[in-house]
């Protein structure tokens, strides 16, 4: 029997469907990885990061540019930290 998904989980996983690869595959691989390690609110900022387009996503986790929101650099480095492993 298969277990029951979580709808914000499945919600996310869609949004992190992106018109960039590089930008899909850092999100994606940090959703299955390393987000359920994150508290409430990180997780609560991570949904909102996902609201960015593209072209700012890739300069946030290439590390070219960094969020002014400090909820937002948190998760962005945590993101770069677990593609970095």
């Amino acid at each position: 029997m298969t277990e029951p998904r979580d709808p914000q989980l499945e919600r996310l996983r869609w949004q992190c469907r992106r018109g960039m690869l590089e930008v899909d595959l850092l999100l994606k691989r940090f959703l299955d990885a390393g987000f359920s390690s994150l508290d409430q609110a990180q997780k609560s900022a991570f949904a909102d990061l996902l609201e960015y387009p593209d072209h700012v996503l890739v300069e946030w986790l290439m590390g070219r540019q960094r969020p002014s929101d400090e909820r937002l650099a948190h998760v962005v480095d945590c993101i770069r930290d677990a593609s970095a492993s």
